[in-house]
């Protein structure tokens, strides 16, 4: 018989790897205290104005964090000056991204009105 046919060798001396934990799959939401912090987090950074800055967030109830960052420049939309951002959410190892907008709407707060997955192209 040729090697090919041979099953192979265990030993026992080395224990498999654990299996990694999931990642978190690209339609899964946050849980909605972890979103409270980084929809705070959008306001604060978007108040700032500017493209280049961007706001950490973190939760210490749950040890969910992230970082959101205003893309490009604000536009009107419905007579509200609104601006997009994205936003990384990472819990327990696992990392995904957010993408949302919010709106200057109650004297000069921004108040985000869409946070969704991420969705790649």
């Amino acid at each position: 018989m040729g090697k090919e046919n041979e099953a192979p060798e265990h030993t026992g001396s080395i224990r498999p790897a654990p299996a990694p934990k999931p990642a978190q799959t690209a339609a899964t939401m946050p849980a909605e205290n972890d979103l409270a912090y980084a929809k705070a987090a959008a306001a604060q950074v978007l108040a700032r104005a500017g493209n280049d800055a961007s706001q950490i967030w973190e939760n210490p109830g749950t040890g969910a964090r992230g970082i959101v960052t205003p893309l490009a420049d604000a536009y009107t939309q419905d007579g509200f000056q609104c601006r997009d951002f994205l936003a990384s959410y990472i819990r327990e190892g696992a990392e995904s991204w957010l993408q949302g907008d919010a709106c200057r709407i109650h004297q000069g707060t921004w108040t985000v009105r869409n946070l969704r997955p991420l969705k790649r192209t």
